[in-house]
């Protein structure tokens, strides 16, 4: 590959992996693989608190990148003593140690990571590490040894693999940090609360308190606006709506919201829809204190209610982030439609096409948002949901031909309308490249990947903070086939929404990312993961059948197909080589060959 147009910079760069790793698969790779899940999750926490990014992260290793040294080095602390909290009463034979490597030099950047020597002596240094260690170059060492309290052992000059000149190499005396002689900012945290201490928040469900209870879903559109707009605004960690949405009808303590979600702060509120008027009430709360923040209430005629719902996200945002500039929170106002009857319609659909619905709401969905597409044909966000609702329609074996052109056509008419709105963009992207008919393996309609990943990367760029962009960032990855980049979006969306009630898509997703990746065992426990989550989710059942079958578990896979099918009785090799959204053909054609052998009819 030419990276002669690639970008140089001096970056702190951090290398990991697992210490005997294969041994720990060896003797019980499913519990090994979801160690490393949570594992990398934690990670990723930390990384991200510390304002690094990971670049990559394949199989049980991982390579991050940080603009401060100082950054680096607590960060590889932080894990480490996470880590040790994470293996704390496990046996010794199923602790998962780190090693880790940190070095600050020149790096060659492009679209696809980081290069050069400044990643080379991470990776070597990472090497010299014992479990549980780290070892740091003499470029670190001297830029960190008087702002972080940090005791170093020299380990002298090494001899590292293709790197000319030997390299001083130190060692991080982590048991010395352990004992306290970290300055404060190093204490390690879980997940949740090294979340806790950014920008976290999450939105419970607003209370109705409208006489009407048919008005639910109106008090639940609010929440969902709310959501976007706050996370819109890039100065929050936002905890998605179906997480959120758990704790609805029920009499919460914010301070175990805050320590289930790990957020640090949460709106709540309540709205009243009387005629014409409305009123929206809003108060912030630090979770960990249950102290109040900001409360207030707005009252204004329905027609008004987009400028309502941007007035409470302007007063949380100020309320946290009393510098942000007034262009920023700008970037969140989105009037959706003029048309207030159509916006009703869209939020009466809206729990038909998030993850998880039934047959019956995706159903209602499709007659809801046709309605307001012909009260408002302009209205960008329900043409992706009733893409959506068509792609939904074809993989529920409901849909057709015509189910297909009509999804396209919406994509594209969302996609010219509105190039702005994170969620339009994701949602017909997701139908972009889901949507499509083969015959006799031959495409001749849709599946259009090209465009599927330009719109979700527009989505990301403007909100990477919203979980159905990140998940489906992740399926738009998965099907064009970039499996490592899907398990990368996946992880996101879960640790936005950590309650999901759709879980089981999530790990099906990261089951099958897995396997075209030719990771047979770690797609296998996703798989069942996801099968736990939801025992009646046809495609973690055919996630499990192919891994199995790519395993040569054939007569395990011939039982998974089975109960695939008791959960799909419609489903065949026939339709799944007309509809799958896969990609590549060669590995459609060993997918559906797999299908065939295991049982699967024709």
């Amino acid at each position: 590959m030419d990276r002669s147009n690639g970008e140089r910079r001096l970056a702190a760069v951090i290398a990991a992996d697992v210490v005997g790793y294969s041994r720990l698969m060896q003797e019980d790779d499913q519990a090994t693989v979801w160690a490393l899940t949570e594992r990398r999750a934690l990670i990723a926490v930390h990384v991200e608190a510390a304002g690094g990014r990971i670049v990559n992260a394949p199989g049980d290793s991982m390579l991050a990148e940080f603009a401060s040294v100082v950054s680096a080095v607590q960060c590889a602390v932080n894990v480490q003593r996470a880590m040790e909290e994470a293996n704390s009463g496990l046996p010794e034979s199923r602790r998962m140690r780190y090693r880790i490597g940190v070095n600050l030099g020149d790096v060659l950047a492009d679209s696809d990571g980081i290069y050069g020597d400044g990643v080379n002596i991470a990776a070597r240094l990472e090497s010299l590490a014992a479990a549980g260690g780290i070892c740091v170059s003499q470029a670190v060492r001297d830029q960190v040894r008087n702002r972080l309290a940090l005791q170093f052992e020299d380990m002298g000059e090494q001899a590292v693999k293709n790197i000319a000149e030997p390299v001083r190499v130190f060692r991080v005396v982590v048991d010395a940090a352990r004992d306290g002689q970290v300055a404060p900012a190093a204490a390690v945290k879980s997940p949740a609360h090294a979340l806790a201490e950014r920008r976290s928040i999450a939105v419970l469900p607003f209370t109705n308190i409208t006489r009407d209870p048919e008005q639910e879903y109106f008090a639940d559109g609010m929440v969902e606006d709310i959501t976007t707009a706050l996370a819109r605004t890039g100065q929050f960690f936002v905890i998605a709506r179906n997480s959120s949405f758990v704790y609805k009808g029920r009499a919460v303590d914010i301070k175990q919201v805050g320590r289930e979600l790990g957020v640090r702060y949460v709106l709540e509120g309540s709205v009243r829809k009387a005629g014409s008027q409305i009123r929206i009430s809003g108060q912030l709360i630090e979770a960990e204190s249950g102290s109040h923040i900001w409360a207030d209430s707005f009252d204004g005629a329905l027609e008004n209610v987009f400028d309502l719902q941007d007035r409470i996200t302007e007063n949380v945002v100020w309320a946290i982030v009393p510098s942000v500039e007034r262009a920023e929170i700008e970037l969140s106002r989105v009037k959706p439609t003029s048309n207030l009857q159509a916006y009703d319609l869209v939020l009466r659909a809206l729990p038909g096409i998030l993850p998880g619905a039934s047959k019956a709401q995706k159903d209602e969905a499709s007659l809801l948002l046709d309605r307001a597409l012909q009260l408002d044909p302009r209205y960008s966000l329900a043409k992706a949901f009733g893409a959506f609702a068509c792609m939904h329609r074809l993989i529920d074996g409901q849909g057709d031909a015509q189910d297909v052109r009509t999804g396209l056509r919406l994509a594209d008419e969302a996609l010219a309308d509105h190039q702005d709105n994170p969620m339009t963009l994701a949602f017909a992207a997701y139908a972009l490249a889901t949507l499509g008919y083969r015959v006799q393996g031959v495409t001749v309609i849709g599946f259009r990947y090209d465009e599927a990943l330009r719109a979700i990367d527009r989505a990301l760029s403007l909100s990477n903070n919203l979980a159905f962009v990140t998940y489906a960032a992740g399926m738009v990855r998965l099907l064009a086939g970039d499996g490592d980049a899907a398990i990368t979006h996946f992880e996101r969306t879960m640790l936005l929404s950590p309650l999901d009630p759709a879980m089981s898509a999530f790990f099906a997703g990261m089951a099958m990312a897995h396997t075209i990746c030719g990771r047979y065992q770690k797609g296998l426990a996703a798989a069942e993961r996801a099968i736990r989550e939801n025992s009646n989710f046809a495609t973690a059942h055919r996630a499990k059948t192919v891994a199995l079958a790519c395993l040569g578990r054939i007569d395990e896979a011939k039982l998974a197909a089975a109960r695939l099918l008791e959960v799909a009785p419609e489903f065949t090799v026939s339709r799944y080589i007309s509809v799958v959204p896969i990609r590549d053909p060669e590995l459609r054609k060993k997918v559906a060959g797999i299908l065939s052998a295991a049982g699967i009819p024709n």
